[in-house]
C-alpha cells in the first residue's frame, strides 16, 4: 500500500500551533498548587502566594478570567522561611507553615533571631470566593511589634492572554477602596460585562494602600493573633456569598462527602497504590462542577477549568464501572449544549457535541472561537457510545429517553455533516480559520501527518472515530430496541457491521501490523505506528487477529517506554520525546489501550501499561498523574521526564487508575440481570491483595476482595447487599 512521495519534509521546520501554550518558564521547575471549587480555580506558589503576569499561570481565576494576578505575603519585612506546604488528602484546602528569616536593623544588626515566629496558612475555595486564615504565633519575647504586609493586584486577564495570546485593545479598570477593610478592583471589558475583585480583610490593617495591606502585630502583648481574608469575584451583577469561613469551609466539606457516598471505594495491601487511588477521587472530586444539568468533569487545571466535549466523556467511560454518575452528569450537560444550526465561526453543525465551552472576555467577542466550539470530530460518535455504555451500566431508561432525540441528532450528524465526501467514514475539515486545524483527540497542528513526515491534507478521516462510530451505531441499536423502534434498532446494527467491514478493508497495513493512522482528503493512508490504534481495540472494531498484533506492537521498546505506551513510536517522522502529542505518554490514552486490551483478552500487555503508569505516578509527590509526561525510555532508579506546561490536575489523567483496574479485573455490570462478572482477572505484580467496596449493580451493593495467590486471583464477597449474582471467567 505504498505510493510515491515527494522528498521528505525538513524536520527543522516547526509547524504553527493552534492556539499554543506560551512557555517562557517550565511548571516543572515550580512547585504550585492548585485549588478549584465549581468555576473558580487558583494556582499557587508553595508559600501560598502568587505573582500572575510572565511568570505563568498563578492567579485566582473565574469563569476564564484572572481576577486575582498578585497576592503575595511578607513577615517582619522579608520573605518568610517556609517549613511546610502541603494540600490536603481531599483537595479541601492548602495548608502552609512558615517562620521568619533573620530580621535586621537598619545598622545591620539581627533584631529577630529567625525561626521565632510562627506563621500559618489555610486557604481553600468555595464558589466565587477563595479563603485564608492566618494564624502568626510567637515563641519568646519579641521586643516590638512585627509587620505582615500582603501586596495584591487584579490585571483581569483573560485565561487565553494568560496562555500567551496577545491583544491589541483592553477594556478599562478602576480601583476604589470601599472602607478600612475592603477594596475593589473593577473592569469594564470591551465585552461590556462588568468584572469586579472584592478583597476583604478582618482585622481592618492598620495601613491599607492601593495595592497593599499591613498589620502591625504585638506578639509579646498576645502571643497568637489571626487574620482573615477573603477574595470574591463577580461578574455583572453577582453578590459576594454571606458565608462566615467557617461556615464555607463546613459546607465544602460535606458536598465532597456527599459525592464520596455515590461510588466505589478501593483500598488494597499497597499503601502506595492507596494513596494514588486516593489523590485521584480527591482530583476528580475537585475538578467536578455541579451544572444545572449535573456534575460534570471539567478538563484541567489550570489550561482547560470548563467543559470539554470529550474530556467529559472519556473521564465518564473510564469511570463507568465504579462512579456512573460522572456519566448521567456528562450526557445530559451535553445533550442541553448540543448544537442546532449551522455556523461555520464555531464549526456548529445540527446535532453535533460541543468540543469546548469558554466564558472569558476574548471568546465573548470572537477574538477566539470558543465560546461554544463545536470543533471535535469525535465527540459526537462518542457522546452515542457514552449513552450507550450508561444504560449498560444502570439500565436507566428514563435519562435514556430525556436524551433520546439528542442521540438520533447525533448519529444523523454522523451520517450527513461527519460524511464530508460521502465514502461511509467520517472526516473532519474546519470551517473557519480560527479553529483548530486538527479535530481529534490529538488536536496539535502537527499531528497527523504521513510516514515521511509530511503533514496530513484534509478531510481527515482519523482511524478511531471510525471505530468510535462503529460502537456508537452498535450501542444506539440496543438502545433503539430498548425504546420500542425495532426497524432503527436493525438499521443501525447493519450499518455498524458494514462499516467494520470497510474499516479493516481501508485502514489495516499489513506491513505495520497496525491500521492506518488516518486517511487523507486524498484517501491515502497515513502509515505511521500510533497510538490510535488502541481505541480501535477500546471501541471493539478490531479483528482479534488484528488486535493480538497491536498488542504486541504496544508491548514494544519503540511503543512501551516502561512508564507506558507513547502516542507514536519511536522512529516515526515526527517523532520526539518531548512532544505534546508525537511521542508523549498520555495517562488517558493508556487507559483507554489497557482497556482494549483486556476486552480482546490481552491480559499481560494490560498489565504492563498498568505498572508502568502507577510507577509513574508514585515519582510525584501528590501521587497525581498528569496529564502527559514525556516519553523518554525508562532509566533504572529515575522517574519520569515531566512534560512542561502540563494540567495537573486533569480529569482523565486522574481517571485512569480506575479504568486499569478494571481492564485488569475485567469487572462488568449487568444490572437487569443483577450480576457482576468478572472477566479472567488478574492483579499486578504491585497488588497481593485488592478490596472494593460499595460495588452498585442497580439497587444492591457488593464488596470483594481479591487476592494474588502464586500467579493466580482468587476472589471472595466479603458482604452483600440485594440479589447479585458473582460469576469468575477464568
Amino acid at each position: 500500500m505504498t505510493t510515491a512521495e515527494p522528498p521528505p519534509f525538513p524536520m527543522s521546520v516547526r509547524h504553527k500551533e493552534d492556539y499554543h501554550i506560551e512557555a517562557t518558564e517550565s511548571l516543572v521547575e515550580r512547585t504550585l498548587r492548585t485549588l478549584k471549587h465549581d468555576d473558580l480555580f487558583a494556582v499557587f506558589d508553595s508559600q501560598g502566594n502568587f505573582a500572575g503576569g510572565a511568570l505563568g499561570p498563578d492567579g485566582l481565576f473565574y469563569k476564564d478570567t484572572r481576577f486575582l494576578s498578585e497576592f503575595t505575603l511578607r513577615l517582619g519585612g522579608a520573605v518568610p522561611l517556609q517549613l511546610g506546604s502541603v494540600l490536603l488528602d481531599d483537595n479541601g484546602a492548602m495548608v502552609v507553615d512558615l517562620t521568619n528569616a533573620d530580621l535586621h536593623t537598619d545598622k545591620g544588626r539581627v533584631w529577630l533571631q529567625r525561626e521565632s515566629v510562627h506563621l500559618s496558612r489555610v486557604k481553600f475555595l468555595k464558589d466565587n470566593a477563595s479563603f485564608e486564615r492566618l494564624r502568626v504565633r510567637g515563641y519568646g519575647p519579641i521586643g516590638r511589634a512585627i509587620a505582615i504586609d500582603i501586596a495584591f493586584d487584579a490585571d483581569f486577564a483573560d485565561l487565553f492572554e494568560v496562555r500567551g495570546t496577545r491583544r491589541l485593545k483592553r477594556g478599562t479598570q478602576s480601583f476604589r477602596r470601599v472602607s478600612d477593610a475592603e477594596v475593589e478592583f473593577r473592569y469594564v471589558g470591551l465585552d461590556h460585562v462588568v468584572r469586579r475583585t472584592l478583597v476583604e480583610f478582618t482585622p481592618p490593617p492598620s495601613a491599607l494602600g492601593n495595592r497593599t495591606a499591613h498589620w502591625d502585630m504585638d506578639l509579646d502583648a498576645e502571643a497568637e493573633q489571626g487574620i482573615v481574608i477573603r477574595t470574591c469575584c463577580l461578574i455583572d451583577g453577582e453578590q459576594p456569598a454571606v458565608e462566615s469561613i467557617a461556615e464555607a469551609f463546613r459546607s465544602a466539606h460535606k458536598e465532597r462527602r456527599e459525592m464520596a457516598s455515590q461510588r466505589a471505594s478501593l483500598d488494597s495491601s499497597n499503601p502506595q497504590f492507596d494513596a494514588v487511588i486516593a489523590r485521584a477521587w480527591s482530583d476528580l472530586d475537585m475538578l467536578v462542577t455541579e451544572t444545572e444539568h449535573g456534575p460534570y468533569p471539567y478538563a484541567g487545571v489550570p489550561w482547560y477549568s470548563t467543559i470539554f466535549g470529550r474530556d467529559g466523556i472519556v473521564t465518564a467511560m473510564l469511570m463507568m464501572w465504579c462512579a456512573p454518575y460522572f456519566a448521567r452528569g456528562v450526557l445530559n450537560t451535553l445533550a442541553s449544549l448540543q448544537a442546532t444550526e449551522v455556523d461555520p465561526a464555531s464549526d456548529a453543525q445540527p446535532g453535533k457535541i460541543l468540543h469546548e465551552r469558554r466564558g472569558g472576555e476574548m471568546a465573548a467577542l470572537g477574538e477566539v472561537p470558543f465560546r461554544r466550539y463545536y470543533g471535535s470530530v469525535d465527540s459526537t460518535p462518542l457522546f452515542v457510545m457514552l449513552a450507550a455504555q450508561y444504560y449498560e451500566r444502570t439500565a436507566d431508561i428514563d435519562t435514556i429517553r430525556e436524551i433520546w432525540p439528542n442521540i438520533l441528532a447525533a448519529i444523523e450528524w454522523i451520517d450527513t455533516y461527519g460524511d464530508v465526501d460521502g465514502d461511509g467514514f467520517v472526516e473532519y475539515a474546519r470551517m473557519t480559520e480560527k479553529g483548530l486545524s486538527n479535530q481529534g483527540w490529538k488536536d496539535s497542528s502537527d499531528s497527523i501527518f504521513h510516514s515521511d513526515g509530511r503533514l496530513a491534507q484534509g478531510p481527515i478521516a482519523l482511524c478511531e472515530v471510525q471505530a468510535y462510530v462503529f460502537a456508537a451505531k452498535k450501542g444506539a441499536a440496543v438502545l433503539a430496541a430498548r425504546i420500542g423502534d425495532s426497524d432503527l434498532s436493525a438499521k443501525l446494527a447493519a450499518e455498524a457491521d458494514d462499516l467494520q467491514d470497510k474499516f479493516q478493508a481501508a485502514f489495516w497495513i499489513e506491513e505495520l501490523g497496525t491500521y492506518a493512522l488516518a486517511l487523507d482528503g486524498d484517501k491515502r493512508p497515513c502509515e505511521v505506528l500510533a497510538s490510535n490504534a488502541g481505541h480501535c481495540l477500546f471501541a471493539g472494531i478490531a479483528s482479534p487477529a488484528h488486535a493480538a498484533r497491536i498488542a504486541t506492537l504496544f508491548a514494544g521498546k519503540r511503543f512501551n517506554s516502561g512508564w507506558g505506551v507513547r502516542t507514536i513510536a519511536v522512529g516515526e517522522a515526527r517523532y520526539n520525546p518531548m512532544s505534546y502529542h508525537n511521542g508523549s505518554i498520555w495517562p488517558h490514552d493508556n487507559g483507554l489501550i489497557a482497556l482494549g486490551l483486556a476486552r480482546y483478552g490481552h491480559k499481560k500487555e494490560t498489565l504492563a501499561i498498568f505498572e508502568g503508569i502507577f510507577d509513574s505516578a508514585i515519582y510525584d509527590d501528590l501521587r497525581r498523574l498528569p496529564e502527559l509526561f514525556c516519553g523518554f525510555e525508562r532509566r533504572r532508579r529515575q522517574g519520569p521526564t515531566s512534560y512542561p506546561v502540563a494540567c495537573s490536575p486533569q480529569a482523565w489523567a486522574a481517571a485512569t487508575p480506575f479504568a486499569l483496574v478494571a481492564a485488569a479485573i475485567g469487572c462488568q455490570v449487568d444490572p437487569q440481570s443483577s450480576s457482576l462478572q468478572l472477566d479472567h482477572p488478574v492483579l499486578p505484580k504491585f497488588l497481593d491483595d485488592l478490596t472494593i467496596r460499595d460495588i452498585a449493580v442497580g439497587d444492591a451493593r457488593i464488596d470483594l476482595r481479591l487476592s494474588r495467590v502464586d500467579g493466580d486471583v482468587t476472589t471472595a464477597v466479603l458482604k452483600r447487599s440485594g440479589d447479585v449474582v458473582v460469576t469468575i471467567t477464568k
